[in-house]
This record gives structure tokens, C-alpha cells and sequence, in this order.
């Protein structure tokens, strides 16, 4: 090897471990402004705006984080958007009005509730196509969300006040689970063994067994609970109180909320940066992100993003 490959060389060993400790992106679907916010976590600044659809909403990051998966609603579609170029590159089709999406840990499906047929749609990402539909029971589907395991799948059915199980390795639902009325957002313990739910009309918080699909605990939440996400140690889960402007704070082990946070307006769905140490909030209303020190339970900033900010995904 030559000085120059030496020293060539020598520069990659030193840029990529400065790449692999990079701040992730938080991409924020604005269902109001048919975009995506790009906000840089490190500096809590957009600094990107890519347009998204008509009116995007539910959001996941490929693996490597080269690639958003939005669901389109009024166009019945995923949209799929290059992350590199921050353009559009392509669209997989899914069924009449798409909500909430989630990805599975090994990447490769994406899978989205269809909430005008009461199904759950799969795409495949290595053909970039609608790969097979699961039919739920539960009415109007609003989220539906991988175990970390990838064997199950839950799905909130706004309308139908349960949660419904599918199986992945038979497709098809196997189980469903009565929560309170109007469930929305779904969180998992990282073992797979609990699922959280926040009941958005009763403000109430199910703790799941999701092994037994059966019903633990429930927990008054704040007013209109919508949003859930769970810390990657599974200690803590956050609860998004839409008629609050607030985040509620659940301790995993006592099943008691331990702290309350003043957010933006009607907050929604939320992620967490890898670390845990920061949780972005989508503000509907404000039009705006509010970041949480997660460490001190403290609101940081309110970062102005597009309108009607629906959610936030962060690979």
C-alpha cells in the first residue's frame, strides 16, 4: 500500500466512527403542509423540508435510514422518499384511507392500517410492492405496530375499542384484546412481553400481556391520551395528552405516572432518539415539535415545523 492509500485509508478509519456518533435526523409528516420537517436532534433545527404526498401521516425510517415510508392518505398510498436526495423516488399502493405505519426490527415489511376496509396492509421492501392484507375486526384501524420480536402485530381500532392481534407467521388475527374506548397509540416492552395502549376517551393507559393477550392494569391518564412511545430501556413509557397539552410519564415497574410535562398543543405521536434522552412531540395545533430532556423530564424547545404535524419517526 502506497502513502497516499495509507493516508487515505487513514481518513475513513477516522471519519467513520465520527459518521456512526452523528446525531440522528427526526422526520416530522406535516398532514397540513404535504411535508416532511427534517430536524437536525443535535441542534433541535429544520433544516430540511421534502415534499411528502398530499396529507402524510403515518412515518417509518428504513434500517439504514436511507429511506421514509409515509402513508399518504387521500391518495391511498406509501409514499417512498429517498432520505439521501430528499426526494420522492417512489409509491407503493395500500387501500382506501392509510393511517398509522410500523416497520418491522429486521426491515422488512412495512405495514399500515387501512382504515375504510378494516385491514392491515403489508409491503415488502425488497420488491417495493403491496405484498398481502390481513382483514381485523376491530372498526376503523388506526395504528398498527411489529412486536420487537416481529411475531405479532397489534392493531388499535378506533371505532371498535380492542386491540387486534395478528400473527405473522400465519397472517392472519388470532386474538383480540378489549381496551377502553377509542384506542390509538401502541407501545411494546423491548422483550415483547407488554404492549401499552392509551385509550383517547376514556384516558386511560392498558398494560398488556402480550403474550397471553389479556389485560394487566389500566392507568388514568391525562385528558384525551392518544400517543404512546416506550424507552429503549423499558423503563419508561410516554403518553401523549391531547386535550392536556401535556406528556404523561409512566414508571414500567410501579405502573405509576411519576411526571407530567407541558407540551405544545394537542401533542400526538411521538419517538424517542436511540439514546432515550430526548423525546420528540409532534404539537398538532402549534404547528410546532416540543423536545423533553427525558433525563430531567424537562421541555427543552418547541421547534416550529409544518402544519398540522401528525408524528415523528427517528431510525
Amino acid at each position: 500500500m502506497n502513502a497516499v492509500n495509507r493516508f487515505a485509508v487513514g481518513l475513513m478509519a477516522i471519519a467513520l466512527p465520527a459518521l456512526s456518533l452523528a446525531a440522528p435526523f427526526a422526520y416530522v409528516p406535516n398532514e397540513g403542509s404535504s411535508s416532511l420537517s427534517v430536524i437536525d436532534t443535535q441542534t433541535d433545527r429544520v433544516v430540511a423540508e421534502i415534499p411528502a404526498g398530499t396529507k402524510p401521516r403515518g412515518t417509518v425510517i428504513s434500517l439504514d435510514g436511507s429511506r421514509a415510508y409515509v402513508s399518504d392518505q387521500p391518495n391511498n398510498r406509501l409514499v417512498v422518499i429517498d432520505l439521501i436526495k430528499r426526494a420522492q423516488v417512489g409509491s407503493i399502493d395500500l387501500g382506501e384511507s392509510p393511517e398509522g405505519v410500523g416497520m418491522s426490527a429486521d426491515g422488512r415489511w412495512v405495514v399500515a392500517a387501512i382504515e375504510e376496509s378494516n385491514e392491515v396492509a403489508f409491503a415488502d421492501t425488497r420488491t417495493q410492492k403491496r405484498a398481502f392484507i390481513v382483514k381485523v375486526q376491530g372498526k376503523n384501524p388506526e395504528h398498527a405496530v411489529f412486536s420487537p420480536d416481529d411475531k405479532f402485530v397489534f392493531v388499535s381500532a378506533e371505532e371498535g375499542g380492542a386491540i387486534d392481534i395478528i400473527d405473522m407467521a400465519s397472517r392472519r388475527q388470532v386474538a383480540q384484546v378489549p381496551v377502553g374506548a377509542r384506542p390509538r397509540g401502541i407501545g411494546f416492552s423491548p422483550d415483547s412481553k407488554r404492549a401499552y395502549v392509551a385509550a383517547e376517551n376514556s384516558s386511560e393507559i392498558y398494560v398488556i400481556d402480550a403474550v397471553e393477550f389479556k389485560v394487566l392494569a389500566k392507568i388514568k391518564a391525562g385528558l384525551r391520551s392518544n400517543g404512546i412511545t416506550v424507552h429503549p430501556d423499558g423503563s419508561r413509557v410516554y403518553v401523549s395528552n391531547g386535550g392536556d397539552g401535556t406528556v404523561s410519564v409512566l414508571d414500567t415497574a410501579t405502573l405509576a405516572i411519576t411526571a407530567t410535562i407541558s407540551v405544545g398543543q394537542r401533542p400526538w405521536n411521538m419517538a424517542l432518539t436511540p439514546d432515550g434522552k430526548k423525546l420528540y412531540v409532534a404539537c398538532g395545533r402549534s404547528g410546532a415539535v416540543t423536545v423533553i430532556d427525558t433525563e430531567r423530564n424537562l421541555k427543552l424547545v418547541d421547534v416550529a415545523v409544518g402544519k398540522l404535524p401528525w408524528g415523528v419517526a427517528i431510525r
